[in-house]
């Protein structure tokens, strides 16, 4: 009988070695093409080598990699550097010419560069008849007999910021007129002769929002002053949030540098009827946030906090803090 056994299993062994072959074949060449083994032996060839004629300024790495001495540990806060806010958090549309102010102080925000406010603003020094007593390309400036009149890049990318000055303060009289000057002439203006003076005012990576996380809580570092950011965000927000049930404003501090809004997150429009039935909360509800900016000296840190008994998550923090960073865009 165990030679019966014996001879049946021999019959097998043919049978399984020719199926081991036939799957290790099909490892490399076959339908279970095992990609692994192609680079069993793969051997480095010599890097690709630029002429020395080229162009430096013209070249550089697709796909950066920083440097491992450059990288944070894991206990670090993260820094993020977004892409720009589509839909939520999208930047608003501004008018040619808008008047910012907080406290006693007042300015112009014209939607056009430097580089073609400039020449206007000596055009508006001429029509009024201005005798002009020095003039600092560099920082902008020119002082007159009637006082000092000035420009610098604004918060917002390809926009300028205009101010008018009496003895170190705003004058309202001056501004006016700059106002209805600039509103009867278009953004299409362009001096080339000074470009070249505001190259170092073009916004660059290092003006960008950076986000920021740490544990569960969001806040974005804008690279700008306090007080210019509150103005910007309070002329845009008071636009922004006027949707009734949806988010409005409730109050804004100055003093401070707060707004305290009434807002639905993202999150709680997106609850499908299911979800609404099975809760708490049998309708979409909004909440009470608090915006605060952090006086930081050259920077601005602006955080969302929880004014409500209602969950605010991270990514409700995020999302709000997208929607408001998208003004200053």
């Amino acid at each position: 009988m165990s030679s019966v056994l014996e001879k049946r299993a021999l019959k097998w062994i043919p049978l399984a070695l020719a199926t081991a072959l036939v799957m290790s074949g099909c490892a490399r060449d076959g339908f279970y093409h095992d990609r692994n083994l192609d680079y069993a032996d793969i051997e480095l060839g010599e890097p690709l080598m630029l002429p020395d004629t080229r162009d430096p300024r013209r070249y550089g790495d697709a796909l950066p990699i920083p440097r491992a001495d450059m990288l944070g540990s894991v206990d670090q806060v993260a820094d993020v550097r977004p892409p720009q806010a589509m839909g939520v958090g999208s930047r608003m549309e501004a008018e040619f010419v808008e008047r910012r102010e907080i406290g006693d102080q007042q300015w112009l925000v014209v939607n056009a560069a430097p580089a073609d406010v400039w020449p206007q603003l000596e055009g508006f020094i001429g029509s009024r008849g201005m005798n002009v007593t020095a003039v600092d390309n560099d920082r902008g400036r020119i002082e007159t007999d009637q006082g000092q009149l000035s420009v610098q890049r604004a918060l917002r990318s390809g926009s300028t910021e205009v101010r008018c000055e009496q003895g170190g303060q705003s004058s309202s009289r001056c501004l006016d007129a700059l106002q209805r000057y600039f509103e009867g002439r278009s953004a299409s203006a362009s001096n080339s002769a000074s470009e070249a003076s505001w190259q170092a005012q073009r916004m660059d990576e290092e003006d960008a929002l950076v986000f920021r996380q740490q544990d569960e809580r969001w806040e974005v570092v804008i690279p700008h002053p306090v007080e210019p950011v509150w103005a910007e965000i309070n002329h845009f927000i008071e636009q922004d949030f006027s949707v009734e049930g949806e988010r409005n404003l409730l109050e804004a501090n100055a003093n401070e540098y707060a707004f305290l809004v009434n807002y639905m997150t993202l999150s709680e429009r997106n609850r499908n009827p299911l979800q609404i039935v099975f809760s708490a909360d049998v309708r979409q509800m909004s909440q009470d946030i608090r915006l605060e900016l952090e006086d930081n000296g050259s920077e601005t840190v602006l955080r969302a906090i929880n004014a409500s008994e209602r969950a605010f998550t991270a990514d409700d923090q995020r999302e709000l803090l997208e929607r408001v960073a998208g003004y200053l865009r």
